[in-house]
């Protein structure tokens, strides 16, 4: 099968595209590379991949290209059809959100808006694109569901998270897009991202500087290990979205359509608060944090819980890594990539 992983030099990027290529696919990828992290760090995941590769004998197709510049996304899908798509560019990142909020308008809503098109044009037989638990917003009912509303976001990247599902979801029913949306719940593990809590904190504990807490350390987070993310997505693509029969228009399920759009939660299901995360780290580095608590981050929320019961029940999977396995593996690639 010819897969198009967008956002391939990325986190999640990279691992789902390894195990496609494990698995024998052709996999045509798209990033461009962009700066808001270590840009040495993408291009070496993207060596791994080319290594990939060449051991599972299948050919990994890499494109420099930004998904706003509609005339080379065209002319990409033109001429490479792939046949399936799995969209993780994106401008990650809720802070970053707060100081640049163009560079989201432009690759999340612009750049998603160009996904949509080609994927209607050329026919492509599944669509599964990244959401964010971050759409959930000021929702206080815990665990989170995907039948829960998310008309209240709290910043402009849950924002746009949301606007992606609504968009996908009008290319579904105008046009027999098949599409799945994936909220991913706090995703960590080895090749991760520099700007995410656990990147930093192994950071500054190793080079004995402070770490930045914030809400007092009083946050509650439902870690999801990366392998778990990617065994969902592969499960998910294989398994095309489809109409829900005897939807209920009068009584609408958020999850579901009469179309071929769904939503699913992608989470650990056990959410664990800050400081425990944080004493699990300490255990596998063996030296203890310097802490310095700081007030919340606006546009951040407290908790986040994800119920996955939908997505256990759709490909017969639930995430189930546990953190002090998670956090172990992270801390060993850490420390062999940076050679510490």
């Amino acid at each position: 099968m010819k897969v198009l992983v967008t956002g391939s030099a990325g986190f999640i990027g990279f691992h789902l595209t390894k195990k496609l290529l494990e698995r024998g696919d052709v996999v045509l990828g798209i990033d461009n590379l962009n700066p808001y992290y270590d840009v040495t760090l993408k291009k070496d995941r993207l060596l791994e991949l080319q290594k990939a590769a060449k051991k599972y004998s299948t050919s990994f197709q890499f494109s420099e290209i930004n998904l706003e510049d509609s005339e080379n996304i065209n002319s990409f899908f033109d001429e490479n059809k792939p046949q399936k798509v799995i969209n993780l560019a994106a401008q990650a990142g809720v802070r970053y959100s707060l100081e640049n909020p163009s560079a989201y308008i432009q690759s999340n809503l612009v750049g998603f808006g160009n996904i949509l098109e080609n994927c209607r044009n050329h026919d492509v037989e599944h669509l599964v694109y990244a959401s964010s638990s971050s759409v959930y917003g000021g929702n206080t009912n815990f665990p989170f569901s995907e039948k829960d509303g998310v008309n209240h976001p709290v910043s402009l990247y849950a924002a746009t998270k949301r606007s992606n599902e609504l968009m996908a979801h009008t290319y579904s029913h105008l046009f027999n897009l098949p599409s799945t949306a994936v909220r991913f719940f706090t995703v960590y593990g080895p090749w991760g991202r520099p700007d995410m809590a656990l990147f930093l904190f192994t950071k500054a504990i190793l080079n004995n500087q402070p770490i930045k807490i914030f809400n007092q350390g009083d946050m509650i987070r439902d870690f999801t290990y990366v392998d778990d993310i990617v065994n969902s997505l592969i499960k998910l693509l294989d398994k095309v979205a489809t109409p829900l029969k005897n939807f209920d228009s009068s009584n609408p399920d958020p999850s579901t359509s009469w179309c071929p759009h769904r939503i699913f939660n992608i989470g650990n299901s056990k959410p664990t608060n800050l400081m425990k995360y944080i004493d699990c780290l300490e255990n596998s580095l063996n030296r203890k944090a310097i802490k310095f608590f700081l007030p919340m981050q606006k546009g951040d929320v407290r908790v986040t819980s994800s119920n996955c019961s939908a997505l256990e029940d759709w490909i017969g999977y639930k995430p189930s890594t546990e953190i002090e396995t998670g956090i172990s593996k992270f801390v060993k690639w850490f420390r062999e990539y940076y050679k510490i």
